[in-house]
């Protein structure tokens, strides 16, 4: 199995930014490609960054010149590093791990942007 901890969330005014943080442990060989995913209250989970292990990337259209997604393999950990925060960003923010056979989400951590 893969677990996942996300970190980094947190209270930001519009036009700051937050670096989100998503350690990867266990069976993390098996791991295919991570991502980040966001929900709002009422909303449905949306994608807004992926990475995969051949390093090619994918953002949301909302997102795109905005927030950036990285990784560091010696700390087997993703980051998502977010600028130019808006209201709208304000969601749980989730990481998750594909893998061969499931996907594995984390915890997830609150990003809530004010006006």
């Amino acid at each position: 199995q893969v677990q996942l901890v996300e970190s980094g969330g947190g209270l930001v005014q519009a036009g700051g930014s937050l670096r989100l943080s998503c350690a990867a442990s266990g069976s993390i060989f098996s791991i295919r490609a991570m991502g980040w995913y966001r929900q709002a209250p009422g909303k449905q989970r949306e994608l807004v960054a992926t990475f995969t292990r051949g390093g090619s990337t994918n953002y949301a259209d909302s997102v795109k010149g905005r927030f950036t997604i990285s990784r560091d393999n010696t700390k087997n950990t993703v980051y998502l590093q977010m600028n130019s925060l808006k209201p709208e960003d304000t969601a749980v923010y989730y990481c998750n791990a594909l893998g061969p056979t499931a996907v594995t989400w984390g915890q997830g951590t609150q990003v809530t942007v004010s006006s």
